[in-house]
C-alpha cells in the first residue's frame, strides 16, 4: 500500500494526489490518504479533494500507517524521524521529499511505502495524465453567477490572469513567496495581446481592490472575485475553461491552466517562484512561457 500524506491547500493537495496516484499505478498498489494534518490545521478550506472531485480513495489510519512504517508510524515519530539529522535511523519506506525539483527516485519507491511532500512537477504523472485528468473532475454543477461568466469565457478569446495576494502579503510567508510584480503581469499581458486575437481577460484574485487600483487594462476584461471560502475552487474551474492563462507563483492557479486539456492553449508562469532561491526549474511544464 502506498499511503500519500496530504496537506497544505488546495493546489497543494492535489500534486500531492497525482503524485501518489501515478505511483500507485505503476506499481499496481492501493493508494490510501493520509489526512491527519488537518485535524491540527484551519489552513485555507482544510482537506478538499473530496468534497471538490470525483475522488474516492481510502484514508490511512493508524493501522495502515503503522504497517508501513512500524513504531515510525505515530504522528509524533513521523515528525522526529522526517528531520533531516534523522534520515540515517529513517525507514526506507519513508519517502521524504528531498528536494522541490523532480526526484527520479519517486520511481524507484517500494510498493509499501509513505510519502511526504509537495510533489510539485507534472513529471510526477506525466505517464498517467488522463487518468489525473479524469480524477479532477469537478463534483458539483456550477451556480447559476458562475454559469453567467462561464457563458462569457467560452464565447471569447479568454485569457484567466491570477493576482494572488492574501497570504503571501502576510510577513509569515514573505521570506518564501513574494507577490508577482506589475511588471509582470503588464509584460504578461503584452505578450498575450500580440499572440491572441481581441482577447478578453477574466481576473482572479483574493485582493480585487488592489488589482483595480494597480493594474490597468487596455483590453476587455472582467473581475472575479465573488467565489469565496468553501466556494473559491471554482475559481479554479473558470480559469480551466479558459482559452489562455497568465498564472500567478501558486500552484492554485497552476492547475487552473494545467486542466485546461487544449494542446494549443499559451500559458505564462513568473520565472521565480519562491524569494528564497528554491531552485523550481521542473514546476512548470516545458511548453508553458516563463516571464
Amino acid at each position: 500500500m502506498i499511503i500519500n500524506q496530504i496537506y497544505g491547500g488546495l493546489g497543494n493537495q492535489m500534486f500531492q494526489y497525482a503524485a501518489g496516484r501515478a505511483a500507485s499505478l505503476r506499481l499496481n498498489e492501493t493508494m490510501a490518504l493520509d489526512i491527519s494534518f488537518f485535524e491540527s490545521s484551519s489552513l485555507h478550506q482544510g482537506f478538499e479533494l473530496f468534497r471538490v472531485f470525483n475522488i474516492d480513495t481510502p484514508l490511512a489510519g493508524f493501522e495502515e500507517i503503522s504497517r508501513v512504517l512500524g513504531w515510525q508510524g505515530f504522528k509524533y515519530m513521523r515528525r522526529i524521524v522526517a528531520r533531516p539529522e534523522f534520515k540515517r535511523i529513517r525507514k526506507c519506506s519513508f519517502i521524504i521529499e528531498p528536494s522541490f525539483n523532480y526526484w527520479p527516485g519517486m520511481r524507484l519507491v517500494p510498493g509499501d511505502c509513505y510519502l511526504s511532500g509537495y510533489w510539485q512537477s507534472e513529471k510526477y504523472f506525466s505517464d498517467c495524465v488522463s487518468i489525473i485528468r479524469k480524477d479532477f473532475a469537478f463534483k458539483e454543477p456550477l451556480g447559476s453567477l458562475n454559469e453567467e461568466l462561464l457563458k462569457k469565457i467560452t464565447q471569447k478569446n479568454s485569457v484567466s490572469l491570477h493576482v494572488r495576494r492574501g497570504d503571501y502579503v502576510a510577513y509569515a510567508n514573505t521570506s518564501v513567496y513574494a507577490c508577482c510584480s506589475i511588471g509582470y503581469y503588464k509584460k504578461a499581458v503584452d505578450y498575450i495581446a500580440a499572440q491572441v486575437k481581441d482577447p478578453v481577460f477574466f481576473v482572479f484574485s483574493d485582493d480585487p481592490d488592489w488589482v483595480k487600483a494597480n493594474l490597468k487594462f487596455e483590453y476587455d476584461h472582467f473581475y472575479v472575485s465573488h467565489n469565496k471560502g468553501t466556494e473559491s475552487y471554482n475559481d479554479m474551474r473558470l480559469m480551466s475553461r479558459c482559452d489562455h492563462h497568465i498564472i500567478a507563483n501558486s500552484s492554485f492557479s497552476w492547475w487552473g491552466a494545467w486542466l485546461n486539456p487544449c494542446i494549443d492553449k499559451i500559458v505564462i508562469a513568473p520565472e521565480a517562484w519562491f524569494v528564497n532561491g528554491t531552485d523550481a526549474s521542473d514546476l512548470c511544464p516545458e511548453a508553458w512561457i516563463k516571464l
